[in-house]
């Protein structure tokens, strides 16, 4: 049986547990990664197969939270395959410094740390702090000795790119980078085109915890020449499409298994009998701006469309919508998050749950909103709006989709009590 370790990844001690991670590997042990806070599932030591490797989790929008198993060869090739696509950028991974402001306990957060152990490269932590305080963060880039000497390299999700970016530090943080992997979320296009204008070589990508980490990458050429999407697949992934547009992976690290606690005894596989995993996600390939490969462009999660007055309805579609009409009208909104409410009559009716702009007019938000989406079809315009001041995604720049679903049933009993 394979040793089991539970590592609780403490974000004011980040350096001390990847030492422990790392001492736990070189044992051959599982490492199952834990958040801060709240209690997790402990997978039974007796489904472990032989180690070294890292259990990790992985919630989508539905269906509970999973539990992938990474062996450590497999987070050796994901580095590996990124590695190869900086050397195509003309950059050599071993002189890169890596700056790391994400969770350790997700596989966006770990990788970064394992890249530098294959490629020899300096890792640093950044503390969540100092990506919340732009002014902060640039002094410690000029203190930093040395920091303009190298390719420095950075993964960030939208979220953090715009608190720094609505900044004048935060922008000339960005441009010091010679590459920033975006990914966790979707990029609206306001938001691009921003980077765009600062020049900052933003590099969109996609992939997931079952695929230890990303699986396409757009270069930061293609993406300041005016490219959308992800780019296309790193060396050792091949895409496809599914039914009704979801997006299938073909790669030789794909997670040994999921577990999850309502099926404790047991692992489900990922993929089918070719190799093929259908991930959660909904997607098309597009020509590639200069390759022959195709490039991904992520549409929504499948398991979050919604059926309203005999129309299907991607809600996080509607939200960059929406984002990108505020923007041009300069309406001061925070966040959007659409989510499905039942209506005898629709079905299913959207309602907008919004965050403005700390010190904005709510009402008048409200009011800017509803004119932005006034020429919608009406199954895709909101039949509800709801200011919602604590609207925050996760640590990983996602939604928690069920929780806000049950903020909004709490809310509307509230209301109609």
């Amino acid at each position: 049986m394979s040793e089991r370790l539970l590592l609780r990844c403490d974000p004011g001690a980040l350096e001390t547990c990847a030492q422990k991670l790392g001492s736990a590997l070189q044992r051959g042990a599982w490492v199952q990664l834990q958040a801060p806070a709240g209690d997790q599932a402990l997978i039974p030591a007796s489904l472990l197969p032989d180690g070294p490797g890292v259990v990790l989790a992985s919630g989508g929008s539905s269906g509970g939270r999973k539990h992938c198993l990474q062996p450590s060869d497999h987070l050796d090739q994901s580095a590996a395959a990124t590695g190869e696509w900086l050397r195509r950028q003309g950059l050599s991974p071993h002189q890169c410094l890596i700056l790391n402001p994400l969770p350790l306990h997700h596989v966006s957060g770990l990788m970064p740390w394992w890249r530098s152990r294959c490629w020899g490269a300096e890792h640093v932590f950044l503390a969540p702090a100092l990506m919340r305080d732009p002014g902060a963060l640039l002094w410690w880039f000029q203190s930093c000795p040395g920091l303009g000497d190298r390719p420095v390299l950075l993964s960030l999700v939208p979220t953090q790119l715009k608190r720094l970016l609505d900044q004048p530090e935060g922008v000339r943080c960005l441009q010091a980078f010679a590459v920033i992997w975006i990914g966790g979320a979707a990029l609206s296009a306001p938001l691009a085109e921003r980077a765009r204008g600062a020049g900052l070589r933003l590099a969109p990508c996609y992939g997931s915890t079952e695929t230890a980490a990303m699986v396409t990458a757009l270069p930061p050429e293609d993406f300041l020449a005016g490219a959308s999407g992800s780019g296309p697949p790193l060396m050792d992934v091949q895409l496809r499409l599914g039914e009704a547009g979801a997006i299938q992976v073909k790669t030789p690290r794909l997670a040994l298994g999921v577990w999850t606690a309502q099926r404790p005894q047991s692992l489900a596989a990922l993929s089918d009998q070719d190799g093929w995993w259908q991930s959660g996600d909904l997607g098309e390939l597009m020509p590639a701006a200069s390759a022959s490969d195709l490039r991904l462009r992520v549409l929504g999660r499948r398991d979050g469309a919604i059926h309203s007055g005999g129309e299907t309805v991607f809600p996080e579609q509607l939200e960059l919508r929406l984002q990108n009409h505020a923007s041009e009208a300069q309406l001061a909104l925070a966040a959007v998050l659409f989510l499905a409410a039942e209506d005898e009559e629709w079905g299913q009716r959207l309602v907008a749950l919004v965050r403005p702009e700390c010190g904005a007019d709510a009402a008048a938000l409200l009011k800017g909103l509803k004119q932005c989406c006034g020429h919608w079809i009406p199954a895709e315009r909101p039949g509800q709006w709801l200011v919602c001041p604590e609207l925050l995604t996760t640590d990983s720049g996602k939604w928690e989709r069920g929780y806000w679903q049950d903020w909004l049933i709490n809310r509307q009993h509230e209301l109609h009590s």
